[in-house]
Parts: C-alpha cells; structure tokens; sequence
C-alpha cells in the first residue's frame, strides 16, 4: 500500500476479523484503502476469506488474547509483514450467556475480564512501543450502547468493554503527546454475528425484540458495516484531532 488521504503505510491490525461484526469492520478499512493484519483465535477460514476477499494487502493471524507470548509473537509478526501497524482495531469477544448480574458465576465472570479487559490491554501495551516509534497511531475499540442504558442480563459483554472504556481514557491522555489515539464505537444491537447466535439460542424471546426497538429512535437493527464506517472515520487521517471519544452506533438506543 502507498500512503492515501486517509491511512499511512503499513496495516490496521483487526482482532476478531472472523466475526460478523469484525470482518465487515475489515472490509470496510480495506476500501477506504487500509492494508490489514487480520487476527482470530479459532475461525481460520473465516479469516482467509476475507483477506482473499479484500482488494488490499491483507495476512491472517492466530492469536490467544489470554497469552503473553502469543500477543507478543503476533505484534511481531505483524509488524515483520506491514512494516508498521497504524491501526489497532478490538472487536474481539467470546460469546456470552445472557444472566442477570445476581445469577452470574463468578468463573464466567472472571473469564469475560479474562479476554475482554486484560487480553485488549496486554496486546495495547505491547503495541505502544511500536506505535511511539513510528510517530502516532490509532486504537479503536467496540464497546457497547449498553454503557449508556443498561441492558438487562448483558452484563457478562458489557461490563467487560465499560472497563475498557475507562482506561483506554487514560491511553488517550496519556499517549496523546506520542500522536497516539484511542477512541470507541458504541455498538448497539447489530444485525449480524453474535447476535444472530443469540437469536437461535431463544436468548432474545419475541417481547424482548419489542420491547428493544421501542428504545430505539431508528426502527430497525443496525448492519456490521455501519461499524465499519465509523471504525474507519475514527482510524483516519479524517479524525486525527479525536481522541478519548465514544460514537455511539445504536440507532438511537435509550434517548
């Protein structure tokens, strides 16, 4: 890749690029011209195609968010491959089962910090070096619409990505002098993914699907791709003046 109006050379390194959410994130940054290091952890296939589908330079990843040396083998390899990541993008996140807080055991508990909170900060911390060196860089993460009106039983994918939230204030303001950013999408309830799995499961009854597009002012599911456009907005040399942000990507949920 050659330098564009909207991202430097090198790759925006995408966690959870298999997944419904993530892969649309992806394909997005790759038409707005993004080369792409694509990571999974268990859907190797899913990953392959989408860096054969995408037009610019893309490899693919495994990575245990949960591993020291594989986060730090990853970083690497990444950086051997592109020669710079610009972009950090984190859309990763196990499945979770839906429990109110009261009834959730403290193992799936533990286990959703486990991946959410201290994989995402492990793999920031790793790639801060490189991104001092190079001049700057870009850390998106996808939190959730829920930060602003709690959904009931959500609380093993919320409260993980709230805590997120928080300190990634602080890699804001204290990377901000290194041309380091780091902002977040909040993601509302999305047609595509985990959801979809969710749905199957019976997770989500008929009332509840009434009674959630009753908070929303758009009255439909938003699609994966709509988190790729502000995932890419906030990556680019369009927003290069944003940092410590939330755009909340939900259709309006809870106002």
């Amino acid at each position: 890749m050659i330098d564009n109006a909207h991202f430097p050379r090198g790759a925006a390194l995408v966690v959870g690029a298999s997944g419904g959410i993530g892969s649309k994130v992806a394909e997005v940054l790759a038409a707005d011209g993004a080369d792409l290091a694509l990571v999974y952890n268990r859907k190797a296939e899913a990953a392959q195609v989408i860096a054969e589908k995408v037009s610019t330079k893309a490899s693919v990843h495994r990575c245990d968010v949960t591993d020291q040396a594989a986060i730090r083998a990853l970083v690497d390899a990444a950086v051997e491959t592109h020669g710079r990541i610009h972009t950090l993008v984190w859309a990763a996140g196990p499945l979770v089962d839906q429990l109110h807080l009261g009834e959730t055991p403290i193992e799936k508990w533990r286990k959703a910090f486990e991946v959410e909170v201290h994989g995402f900060f492990a793999l920031v911390t790793a790639l801060l070096p490189h991104m001092r060196e190079q001049g700057g860089g870009s850390i998106v993460h996808l939190g959730s619409a829920g930060h602003l009106r709690w959904p009931d039983r959500d609380g093993l994918s919320v409260a993980p990505k709230a805590s997120n939230e928080s300190w990634l204030k602080g890699i804001a303001r204290e990377e901000g002098r290194h041309g380091i950013r780091a902002n977040s999408v909040l993601v509302g309830v999305i047609d595509a993914g985990m959801f979809h799995e969710l749905m199957a499961q019976g997770a989500f009854p008929p009332e509840w699907v009434a009674e959630t597009q009753k908070m929303l002012a758009l009255k439909r599911w938003g699609q994966p791709q709509e988190i790729g456009y502000a995932v890419s907005w906030l990556a680019s040399s369009r927003a290069t003046y944003v940092t410590g942000q939330q755009i909340n990507v939900s259709g309006g949920f809870g106002i």
